[in-house]
């Protein structure tokens, strides 16, 4: 095993971990001198030295460092060059790279030129020409006026500083002295909006979240989104962009901003970990957000912001109370741009979030005797044959892990969940149904038990079910149910059980863990 060392044994890194090289690729340029002489600039991720072999029957190439170049000499002809790179444990890439080499000028020179639908001022240029190995941009920006250089066939996006119309000039360059050029106008589109939506918040417990603006959660009741702060004065201004239906928060010519709460109420977001916002703008470089408490004042926290693309921010409450803030009775927001009014903003998705608990601790152990106890699931006891912990009907992901060295049944996202042993559970000697369960985040849980009849056939005229509901479980920690088999009155059978089915409330907006599944007498 390779590790790298330093005085400080707590950094070594396990370099048999890393992967090789990834994106691997080189730019191939030539002169136009008819003397056949290529320039590789080769190209990756995780790449420490390149080599290349060329291909021709030539020697490979000496490694050199990323950023250097390899400079060959080939005849006229086509050649599958090999791009070598190797990461900082020795594992190599290899990509292949077909040279053309030939003393004729391009011809047929083909360039298409697209504006970035959702980027503002973004153009993408492509051009392909038959003999040419590479081709040269000037995408006609003052003072810009060096080309960028692509393989042939191969694409290259710019962004303008200004909107507006520009010439673009490709000249398309094989090995020989004459090249072949092609110019045509493009307008660099100045979009001020976004064209699609924020992420899509995941799906949280009612409890774990209070909303503010979002269309994913239950927001509370008669937030005013545009108060009037005298911020007109300042030159801005405010509304709702709908973007396909959805709606958006839109501050224009942000100087300042404001949320308030419904008068004479208050949020207490002591309880959560993070306030979150998704934001997007064209031309702002930050974004200030404030916390406004109805004790205690303002304190505010800047984030960068990303131009033409969303930015989702999560700031953390302690970044608030460690001023001085308390957060017990927020009736507020505020947000200031900058540079001051000189830009707009659309944000979505404002809310403040809890942190989902880890379990960090394993069910406990039972103590029944072995002999008394039927085992679907437990490390404590011999299990029967199960033929799936998830049926294909069910609506949950099932992750199979373990705590703290005790396997234990993950669902996340649980709506509904099947289990199905191999062969009917006889449980008429048994007395009671046992599982222990533990989660952060439901508000009840079911569970159903079938018994499929002599027959044995799901829907066969003999079934008998029952479902129980435990209303308001414990959160973040081990909940041991332990229940008589006559309080699923509906289970007047119970020789042939072939299902057990669990069942999350809030519907799909919880995590459940489960260990100890058995009968037991």
């Amino acid at each position: 095993m390779l590790t790298a060392c330093s005085n400080d044994d707590s950094s070594d890194i396990n370099l048999d971990n890393l992967t090789a090289p990834e994106n691997v690729t080189a730019l191939a340029t030539i002169t136009q001198d008819n003397s056949g002489s290529v320039t590789f600039l080769p190209k990756g991720e995780g790449v420490t030295q390149y080599k290349i072999n060329f291909g021709d029957g030539s020697p490979e190439s000496d490694y050199v460092s990323p950023g250097a170049t390899i400079t060959h000499a080939y005849k006229e002809g086509i050649y599958k060059a090999t791009i070598i790179a190797m990461g900082l444990n020795g594992k190599t890439t290899e990509v292949e790279k077909e040279v053309i080499v030939s003393f004729r000028a391009p011809e047929n020179l083909v360039v298409v030129v697209t504006t970035d639908p959702a980027i503002s001022k973004k153009v993408t240029v492509k051009a392909t020409a038959d003999f040419a190995l590479f081709y040269d941009i000037y995408f006609g920006e003052d003072g810009k006026p060096d080309p960028v250089a692509v393989n042939n066939g191969e694409t290259a996006s710019y962004t303008y500083q200004q909107a507006g119309t520009y010439t673009i000039r490709v000249v398309a360059k094989s090995a020989a002295v004459k090249t072949t050029e092609s110019s045509q106008e493009v307008t660099a589109v100045l979009i001020l909006n976004p064209t699609s939506a924020a992420p899509k918040p995941p799906t949280r417990a009612a409890g774990n979240v209070i909303s503010i603006f979002s269309s994913e959660y239950s927001n509370l009741a008669g937030v005013n989104y545009f108060p009037d702060w005298g911020q007109g004065g300042q030159g801005s201004s405010w509304g709702e962009f709908d973007l396909n239906g959805k709606k958006i928060l839109n501050y224009i010519n942000l100087s300042y901003q404001g949320i308030e709460l419904k008068s004479g109420t208050s949020a207490d977001v002591t309880g959560m970990d993070y306030v979150h916002m998704d934001v997007w703008t064209a031309d702002l470089e930050k974004i200030e957000t404030f916390l406004i408490s109805g004790s205690s004042g303002e304190k505010g926290v800047v984030k960068d912001l990303t131009l033409n693309q969303w930015t989702s921010i999560d700031i953390p409450i302690s970044d608030f109370t460690n001023q001085g803030l308390t957060v017990a009775d927020i009736i507020q927001f505020k947000f200031v741009g900058t540079p001051w009014a000189g830009g707009s903003v659309y944000i979505d998705n404002i809310y403040f979030y809890k942190e989902q608990e880890l379990l960090s601790t394993p069910a406990p152990t039972p103590t029944k005797a072995a002999g008394d106890v039927i085992s679907l699931f437990s490390n404590a006891y011999t299990n029967i044959p199960m033929t799936t912990w998830r049926t294909d009907w069910s609506n949950a992901t099932l992750e199979e892990t373990a705590i703290a060295g005790n396997a234990v049944k993950k669902y996340a996202n649980l709506d509904f969940v099947g289990t199905e042993p191999v062969a009917p559970i006889d449980a008429t000697a048994m007395t009671h149904f046992h599982i222990d369960v533990w989660s952060s985040e439901f508000t009840a849980f079911k569970i159903k038990l079938v018994d499929f009849g002599p027959n044995g056939t799901y829907a066969g005229g003999d079934d008998k079910e029952h479902e129980l509901t435990i209303t308001a479980p414990a959160l973040g920690t081990w909940v041991s149910l332990d229940i008589p088999l006559s309080d699923f009155e509906g289970l007047t059978t119970r020789a042939h059980i072939a299902q057990l089915i669990y069942v999350g409330t809030p519907t799909g907006a919880n995590t459940v863990y489960i260990d100890n599944v058995y009968f037991h007498k």
